[in-house]
């Protein structure tokens, strides 16, 4: 099975709360049993939404090139 989120490397995490609407959060939970189907691993649905939207953030171009022009962009754990 091809996913487009490749397995997830070790990482120290910075915490964040977020609400999901209950739609999102059941099919987080089945993008997490996929997960663990494709690669023989259980992750936290938590650690893949994080996976998630690092990966969304590294896509988007106008983002990239928004933050550089940034006085002061957020720094690590802000």
């Amino acid at each position: 099975m091809n996913l487009r989120l490749a397995k997830l490397r070790d990482r120290t995490p910075v915490k964040l709360t977020l609400a999901l609407d209950p739609d999102t959060a059941a099919a987080l939970q089945d993008y997490a049993a996929l997960y663990q189907e494709t690669y023989g691993e259980a992750e936290r649905a938590e650690t893949l939404a994080a996976a998630m939207i690092e990966m969304f953030l590294a896509s988007d171009a106008g983002f990239r090139r928004a933050r550089k022009a940034l006085p002061k962009p957020a720094s690590k754990g802000d």
